[in-house]
């Protein structure tokens, strides 16, 4: 008697579970990392639902991962799919999800919402003699698609929402958070929209379980979760811009040449369009704390250092009003008063209040000395013994404001500065404090009009500046060539000035600052203008090696 009591019992039991292993919920099929009574946690998002309900097991079969059936879900592989979001969000405002569905190589969707092949697309199993992976339309077609049907419905038992042209949205896709969930019908891709104003501060979970049709039931095809953020403070971004700076990224700067910082508030959902926003900057160089209404400011540091950058952005946005504290109670009195209550209600409990929200930004800058300002202020065509119809050299004299530069680069491009013809860079290896005066000598082939972008670097900085050049044609008659006789008469000396201005040469490659010197000075017929006149002489191929800096601003 006492064995079948217990065997009674055991009997009894199994079929009080029955009930539970016999209906799946939601939460048992979209997510396992959560316990019943999860969705109390969190108050009610509009629009969806509580993942306690059941799920149609029937219609939409349940899948764990591993699962054999995995493998012919789909026709040629497997369909990935990827969830993207706006996150970070602004608590109040709306956060966007977005799902993609990638199809096997050589398969995507059609207008009318088919899976077919690509034309001309070879994939590891070669061309497909038949146009479609899924021909749903035909399918639905044959199925008495005009009538709702028992199948067309979501896994809750929601029907579809008949909207025009639903039958040609062939996927279910199921979103899943907080311990509620969001059904949509769809085609290779869904989105969704959830207002952040009941959704808890920090890092949330998303999970959306995708489905795809099959005759009068569904067959999972892909699963794919994605963390999102909603906060109570203004997601911040700045962008530090400034003329001349080589490396934008390293928030290492130049003094004495204005930083423009501009502020970017991430607010896809334009939240905070309606609200009066205001930026407090404290550069932290002593200067003061500067407070503007517009995204854009400039600033100049004048001191060499390291500065701790502070930006506090301020929003009034629209959100309830808190409900009113009570009142201290008034003094016992023994005549009863209608104003004893100690709770004053609000006359419209639905009045919106603003509220203030705050958004922060930090930086550490580093300002550095650099090249300021780089000028052209002669152009001086050289004049060649040998002249060539379709060659011209022309020196330009360059100055610059602040440090000695350690490279310089021409780009000689067409007039209007877009297709470049010739790039030409080159270091300056000398070490002369004070005065930056350059010479640079460039080689022009044919005549014309040209752009010339001249830019002179050092380790933190570039300073570019661009002008145009005209270059006559060259008169084969002129009377440049009788200078090859007279540099040529020079015998000997000139021999043995050339073998000297050689060696010099091939030591001294890079460019060469002018020296301030008064030792050596251009002159009509000087002895600087022979050597320079027989080197061309003798090596008239190699024009643009000659050295870029001089001696002296012109060499003519």
């Amino acid at each position: 008697m006492e064995c079948f009591s217990c065997f009674l019992g055991l009997l009894l039991l199994l079929a009080a579970r029955l009930p539970l292993d016999a209906a799946k919920r939601f939460h048992d099929v979209l997510s396992n990392e959560r316990t019943s009574g999860y969705m109390r946690e969190y108050n009610q998002l509009n629009g969806w639902s509580s993942d306690e309900n059941e799920w149609n097991e029937k219609l939409y079969p349940v899948w764990k991962r591993g699962d054999s059936r995995w493998k012919n879900s789909w026709k040629g592989g497997h369909v990935q799919a990827i969830l993207t979001s706006d996150s970070p969000a602004l608590v109040g405002s709306t956060i966007t999800f977005v799902v993609n569905l990638v199809f096997p190589r050589c398969q995507t969707e059609d207008v009318s919402g088919n899976i077919v092949y690509e034309k001309n697309c070879r994939n590891d199993t070669g061309p497909s003699s038949d146009q479609y992976v899924y021909n749903w339309t035909e399918e639905v077609d044959s199925g008495n698609g005009n009538s709702p049907g028992h199948h067309n419905v979501f896994p809750d038992g929601k029907p579809f929402p008949h909207h025009p042209g639903w039958k040609r949205w062939n996927f279910v896709y199921v979103f899943h958070t907080l311990g509620q969930y969001f059904q949509k019908l769809g085609r290779g891709s869904a989105r969704v929209s959830v207002n952040t104003a009941n959704v808890p501060l920090g890092p949330q979970l998303m999970e959306v379980t995708v489905y795809r049709r099959h005759r009068r039931a569904y067959v999972p095809i892909a699963k794919v979760k994605d963390v999102y953020v909603v906060t109570d403070h203004i997601p911040v971004f700045v962008t530090m811009y400034q003329k001349n700076d080589r490396n934008l990224s390293d928030e290492t700067f130049l003094r004495d040449l204005p930083i423009m910082f501009t502020v970017l508030i991430h607010d896809p959902s334009h939240f905070l369009n309606e609200s009066a926003i205001y930026y407090k900057w404290n550069f932290g160089d002593n200067t003061g704390l500067f407070v503007s209404n517009n995204p854009t400011l400039n600033h100049t540091y004048v001191l060499n250092g390291t500065f701790n950058l502070n930006l506090t952005v301020q929003a009034a946005v629209p959100g309830p009003c808190p409900s009113p504290s009570p009142k201290p109670p008034k003094p016992t009195s023994f005549l009863p008063s209608a104003n004893d209550n100690p709770l004053e209600l609000r006359e419209n409990p639905d009045e919106m209040c603003q509220i203030y929200r705050y958004g922060y930004f930090k930086a550490t800058i580093t300002i550095v000395e650099g090249i300021l300002e780089v000028n052209i202020v002669r152009m001086t065509d050289v004049l060649m013994p040998m002249p060539q119809p379709d060659n011209s050299l022309m020196d330009f004299v360059v100055t610059c404001q602040g440090t000695i530069p350690t490279e310089v680069c021409t780009i000689v491009s067409d007039p209007t500065c877009q297709l470049a013809h010739s790039t030409v860079c080159d270091p300056v290896d000398v070490d002369v404090a004070g005065m930056c005066l350059l010479t640079v000598r460039r080689a022009f082939t044919g005549s014309g009009t040209y752009c010339v972008n001249l830019t002179l670097g050092d380790d933190t900085s570039l300073a570019l500046t661009s002008t145009l050049v005209s270059v006559p044609a060259r008169d084969p008659a002129s009377p440049l060539r009788m200078a090859n006789g007279a540099l040529v008469s020079i015998g000997c000396l000139a021999i043995f000035v050339t073998a000297i201005t050689l060696l010099v040469y091939k030591k001294r490659k890079g460019y060469k600052l002018i020296e301030n010197s008064t030792g050596i000075v251009v002159k009509g017929n000087g002895l600087s203008v022979s050597l320079n006149r027989a080197k061309a002489m003798f090596r008239p191929g190699n024009q643009e090696k000659d050295p870029l800096l001089s001696h002296q601003p012109g060499i003519l």
